[in-house]
């Protein structure tokens, strides 16, 4: 399942034929890949969802990522900068990374600082609603020092200085191609967003958006061998259990990713022989978004956005615990997800420094305690059951992506939500609409024109720093950002954002820990989400692919470079 490339010598090769489709470029013929959210967009900056992101990941490339275990790999970098080998200033204060020798871009030219520096100016650049913007806190200066060495400085120390371009997040952009495609105008660039030219093991020869992507070959792979397939389909669409069948029992794929289908059936669709289950679990955390602020469609334009005004009810902390402490995320979890989900009442469930233990009131559910703690809020049941407080009732849109499981437990929290007097519409999104990058559609998950929404998101890597950045106020999604902030639940409060300045400023890792686990809580506490499920990453490859690695710390599409068939 898990087998390298390595190069072999002639006996050896010899010995081991199945692997010899790995000794040269193209030989293992095409590629089959199922993601059921279909990819929107190839521009991981426009778009955060993990689809898009890895689709993405197939051709852009960034200086370090993470492998399966966690650990910070240089990628287009010739190392991992640190203080003890100079690449990181002794004050903390600058990062210089240095490009390998020799990179090109797919269409041959050049990989340069030049570029580095572009990408910096492209997402940094406000106006352009950059989806990864957190990732370039404190950064005041990004410079090419030469043709291949590129200086990152900072306004203040970073103890951690790698949120820029490591991970699949944070890939390079030609500036050649993007140059006109900064600001306002970042959205616009259909032709570069849906074709980008970049370093990875594949190029895009036509993408169908919400649909399928064909790829081929990067003709120019800094690796001679490699990739070993000659090409490649990026299909979406369907759901996870046709995702799941189309590996498992009919073979028809080599590769279905996030196979979120009740656990027994994926069982029973193992016993196809024609393919295998795998999982991890990393920090993958299934929870409810709370709109704190009104989506009424009357308000219009200003409409899930802070100038509309706060949500009419879901800015009362007791209504928010009430329906957290309505569900039983254990039973969520059997169901739904099996030795793959674990109750959680954390946004941030690993790695194990991080983990608090102050909001664990919410693993057991209370539908007693619920229905007190709203009674004594003076939310009183109306003729109908439902429960009002001056003219408003808790009547709740509750919106996610179309799959199975996810209808399940909305299904199941609704009928909670009813035992507490609260009122429950159910809406499902095509998910290569709700986490696509489309501005003009009324359904993405950054525009939230609902009360409550439900994903899955995760960090890339293992320290969180960016990922809590992440609901800072100037994250928040709205038109003036091309509706793109990262910070879904509008949640705006000075201390937070104040924590986030001192955990970047901050090196012990105990300490570090301490502020992350504040910070956690804080949005917890603050209600700005509902967390359900620490989900495993739950993927499925045919028996002839050879050479994958599940890895829940970066993009499974991490060392696709490194896949082949087994013959």
């Amino acid at each position: 399942m898990k087998l390298k490339a390595t190069l072999l010598g002639a006996a050896a090769a010899l010995a081991l034929a199945p692997m010899a489709a790995q000794a040269g470029r193209g030989d293992s013929g095409h590629l089959n890949i199922l993601y059921w959210q279909a990819a929107s967009i190839l521009n991981p900056y426009l778009s955060g969802g993990n689809k898009d992101i890895d689709a993405s990941a197939l051709v852009l490339e960034p200086l370090a990522r993470y492998d399966e275990n966690g650990n910070m790999v240089p990628w287009l970098a010739e190392s991992i900068p640190t203080v003890e080998n100079g690449g990181v200033s002794e004050d903390l204060t600058s990062i210089t990374w240095k490009l390998k020798e020799g990179l090109v871009w797919s269409d041959g030219t050049p990989v340069t600082s030049a570029d580095v520096v572009f990408t910096a100016n492209y997402c940094m650049d406000e106006s352009g609603g950059c989806q990864q913007l957190a990732g370039f806190a404190d950064i005041s200066n990004v410079e090419a020092l030469d043709e291949r060495t590129i200086k990152i400085t900072f306004d203040k120390p970073k103890p951690f200085p790698y949120s820029a371009f490591v991970g699949s997040t944070m890939p390079i952009l030609q500036q050649a191609q993007f140059k006109d495609c900064v600001g306002a105008n970042a959205p616009n660039c259909t032709e570069q967003n849906f074709g980008p030219i970049g370093t990875g093991p594949f190029v895009v020869d036509e993408f169908k958006a919400n649909d399928a992507i064909s790829m081929s070959a990067n003709p120019n792979y800094r690796d001679a061998d490699k990739p070993s397939f000659a090409s490649l389909t990026f299909k979406g669409g369907g759901d996870a259990a046709s995702a799941a069948r189309a590996v498992l029992e009919t073979g028809e794929f080599d590769y279905a990713w996030n196979l979120q289908v009740d656990p027994t059936v994926l069982a029973e669709m193992a016993k196809g022989g024609k393919g295998e289950v795998i999982s991890a679990f990393g920090t993958a955390v299934e929870r409810l978004m709370v709109n704190m602020t009104n989506p009424d469609p009357a308000l219009g334009e200003k409409r899930s956005t802070l100038e509309g005004g706060p949500h009419p009810f879901l800015t009362d902390p007791a209504v928010r615990r009430a329906l957290s402490l309505a569900i039983d995320r254990a039973l969520l979890a059997e169901v739904g997800y099996g030795a793959a989900g674990k109750p959680t009442c954390n946004v941030v469930p690993a790695p194990a420094i991080y983990v608090s233990t102050a909001n664990d009131e919410c693993l057991v559910q209370d539908i007693a305690k619920a229905n007190q703690i709203l009674d004594e809020a003076g939310w009183m049941p109306g003729p109908d059951g439902i429960r009002q407080k001056d003219g408003v009732r808790l009547s709740i849109l509750y919106q996610t992506s179309t799959n199975a499981v996810r209808q399940d437990t909305q299904a199941l929290v609704k009928d909670w939500w009813r035992q507490i007097g609260v009122e429950t519409e159910l809406k499902n999104i095509d998910a290569a609409v709700f986490f696509g990058g489309d501005q003009s559609s009324p359904d993405t998950f950054q525009k939230f024109y609902a009360d409550i929404e439900m994903y899955t998101n995760l960090f890339d890597g293992t320290d969180p720093e960016a990922y809590m950045g992440s609901w800072k106020c100037s994250e928040i999604p709205s038109p003036e950002n091309n509706w793109l902030g990262s910070n879904m639940p509008r949640y705006c409060n000075p201390e937070y954002d104040a924590l986030v300045e001192k955990l970047a400023v901050t090196a012990a890792l105990e300490e570090r820990a301490a502020i992350v686990k504040q910070m956690n809580d804080m949005l917890m506490q603050d209600g700005a989400m509902i967390p359900l499920i620490h989900r495993g990453s739950v993927s499925a490859r045919a028996n002839s692919l050879q050479g994958v690695k599940l890895n829940v710390w970066d993009s499974q599409m991490w060392n696709v470079a490194d896949w082949s068939r087994a013959e």
